[in-house]
């Protein structure tokens, strides 16, 4: 049985989900009337943290919302079971009774006349614990379809809260993206023109540091997405999501990674920043309840989806995301 870890599931997404709705409402809109353009960009960087969060609340809706609905189904068919068995034995019980007084073997005739004083007897006893044998029975069973029923309502009533929380989250995540498209266009235009490239500036990029066997087949899975549209909950092969992309870059290796950062963060063993080596999951925003995840590519590189705006890509940790960088793991 898996009710212990749903449960918890179901009150951490809740939780989080709370935590996440709670921000973006509170954050919503433009934080100020003329920002600077460097305003503009820490408000935007907000909102991508807070859009993240949401996103993760989502997966983890998700995820209960699926759990509450298989228990329900579970239950309902233990309760199916139950009640046939009632059935079955409410049955027999009746043939006993109809077999005890109107039947030619068990007839009141025949149990106390026809038949020597000691078979009397002993015909009356029979029956005394049938009667009592099939009255326990009865009430085992009974009490089993009762507990089921009880069972079958809280699931129901879970799984309502689970629809409710997930039809939440998917409001608030087009709150969030529209919120975030509109402090991105701001941005935008308070960007300055660009600069004449100079002649003795470096274009280096990142190379891609050696991988063998299973870390280099995540590797390029991952690259090979680069590109694809960040879709919530986007789990491929179109689209993926943060944490979905992780899941399935790492599927390449055979690992089956959870679904969501709050559990990912947990699949393997921490690693400090200048420990990294390629294949290892980043963390970012928060320690306890991280809500962001991507691929350390080597030379300082994440491959990761970061918000709906952009399509999957390889970035320097050092332009943004070590500012929020919060952990690693490797994993296998």
């Amino acid at each position: 049985m898996t009710r212990t870890p749903r449960s918890r599931a179901l009150r951490r997404g809740a939780t989080v989900g709370t935590v996440a709705l709670g921000a973006i409402v509170l954050s919503s809109g433009l934080a100020m009337a003329e920002p600077t353009q460097e305003e503009a960009q820490e408000r935007y960087e907000e909102l991508q943290q807070e859009l993240s969060e949401l996103n993760e609340a989502y997966n983890q809706a998700q995820e209960d919302h699926a759990a509450a609905e298989a228990e329900v189904e579970e239950i309902e068919g233990q309760l199916e079971t139950a009640e046939e068995e009632l059935d079955a034995v409410s049955g027999q019980a009746a043939n006993i009774a109809q077999s005890a007084y109107v039947g030619a073997s068990y007839s009141t005739f025949g149990v106390l006349f026809g038949v020597s004083p000691d078979d009397a007897l002993q015909n009356i006893a029979d029956l005394d614990f049938l009667s009592v044998g099939q009255e326990i029975v009865l009430e085992d069973y009974v009490g089993a379809v009762e507990r089921f029923e009880g069972l079958k309502g809280q699931a129901e009533e879970a799984e309502t809260a689970a629809a409710e929380a997930l039809e939440a989250a998917e409001s608030a995540q087009e709150e969030g993206e529209t919120a975030l498209e509109e402090q991105e266009e701001l941005v935008a235009e308070l960007a300055p023109e660009p600069a004449a490239a100079s002649s003795g500036g470096s274009t280096e990029t990142a190379e891609a540091a050696a991988a063998s066997g299973d870390v280099q087949a995540v590797l390029d899975f991952a690259r090979a997405q680069i590109g694809k549209p960040y879709v919530w909950g986007g789990t491929g092969p179109d689209s993926y999501d943060c944490s979905g992309l992780v899941q399935a870059a790492w599927a390449q290796a055979g690992v089956s990674l959870p679904r969501t950062t709050y559990d990912q963060v947990n699949a393997g063993t921490p690693v400090s920043r200048d420990e990294l080596q390629p294949g290892d999951l980043l963390f970012f925003y928060s320690e306890s309840a991280p809500s962001h995840v991507g691929i350390y590519s080597g030379d300082g590189m994440m491959i990761h989806g970061s918000n709906p705006s952009k399509p999957l890509e390889e970035v320097d940790l050092a332009s943004y995301w070590d500012s929020v960088f919060t952990g690693a793991v490797r994993v296998g």
